[in-house]
């Protein structure tokens, strides 16, 4: 039997592995369309995103309690069960990043918390009526994203159609900062709580909380390690989201980072831990649609499709095993 302390202690430094993973894994989500419009140069759209990054992680703790106790039993959940739900999505992450695929770590970290409470102690651990709620809103923002990506830019072209072209690209220039801004804020203040959400329930699994009460410690230290991770940056990512999908203008970026931002607030604010990467991913393909459907690269857009659809099982299966490893050892 290994010491309860250390385990806990191990269980905090994966959880924050798995943020700056997410950070550096979905920086893109922010600063691919910034980056790919030449609006800022890659390092500064990345020092920008991991600042708001940080930002944003204080907006709300709605997320987080529903990571840590609305999907799972926390009473039926072990360390070593969060630590094989983190190790299930940390390892998707990294497989996903080489081969430069936007994948979800929010798929990737509730497979992952799934597949270790399953091996735990079967369906039992599982609350069903969380696990729907989640689900459909991860369904729904990569919809909700395309829908009002191809609404959003619609409106646009119709407000701007008598401004000449070099002015209403200077302008959108200066909205994008704007947008990239929001961006990055909402990416915090989605993807920084669902560490929070992990570290808490590891807390109240050990008997160091009493309820899911997320504490301030971890909400900065959280909030830190996404920081962090943004700033190293997701190159190749990047090259995917912003250059690969549709043929990137300022006017595009500016309508797919509002569209997308937009989404994250709502859905933080009710504390549905959706998909940032999914959602601007369909609002750049919503965007790039109004102009005709063939300007959307299909053929990249169906592998990040297909990495979507497998992000979740394949993060449950690694977790599910490295637990079943785990019961061997304690």
């Amino acid at each position: 039997m290994f010491d309860p302390t250390l385990i806990l202690v191990l269980v905090v430094v994966l959880a924050l592995l798995f943020d700056c993973s997410n950070g550096w894994h979905d920086s893109a989500n922010a600063i691919a369309t910034v980056v790919s419009t030449h609006v800022l140069s890659p390092g500064q759209a990345v020092m920008l995103a991991a600042i708001l990054n940080v930002a944003g992680a204080f907006m709300s703790t709605a997320v987080a309690k529903m990571i840590g106790g609305g999907i799972v039993e926390p009473t039926l959940i072990n360390q070593y069960t969060v630590i094989s739900a983190l190790l299930g999505a940390i390892s998707w992450n990294l497989f996903t990043l080489m081969l430069g695929l936007p994948t979800s770590s929010s798929h990737a970290l509730i497979g992952g918390i799934i597949g270790a409470a399953l091996a735990q102690n079967g369906w039992t651990s599982i609350k069903l009526s969380g696990l729907r709620a989640v689900l459909e809103a991860l369904l729904f923002s990569p919809l909700m994203g395309f829908i009002l990506g191809y609404l959003f830019i619609l409106a646009v072209y119709w407000a701007v159609f008598r401004v000449p072209r070099g002015l209403a690209n200077r302008s959108f220039r200066r909205l994008q900062l704007l947008s990239a801004s929001l961006m990055a804020f909402s990416h915090g203040a989605n993807d920084a709580q669902k560490a929070m959400g992990i570290v808490t329930l590891a807390l109240v699994s050990a008997g160091q909380l009493d309820q899911m009460i997320v504490p301030t410690w971890v909400i900065l230290s959280c909030a830190i390690a996404m920081g962090l991770g943004t700033a190293a940056g997701g190159w190749r990512i990047i090259r995917t989201l912003g250059m690969r999908i549709i043929k990137m203008e300022p006017v595009h970026g500016f309508a797919a980072e509002t569209s997308a931002a937009l989404i994250l607030l709502g859905t933080a604010h009710f504390g549905m831990p959706v998909s940032t990467t999914h959602t601007i991913t369909s609002s750049i393909m919503g965007v790039g649609a109004v102009t005709r459907l063939s300007a959307v690269k299909w053929g990249v857009s169906l592998r990040i499709i297909y990495a979507w659809i497998f992000t979740l099982p394949g993060a449950g299966l690694v977790a599910y095993g490295v637990n079943l490893a785990l019961q061997l050892f304690h």
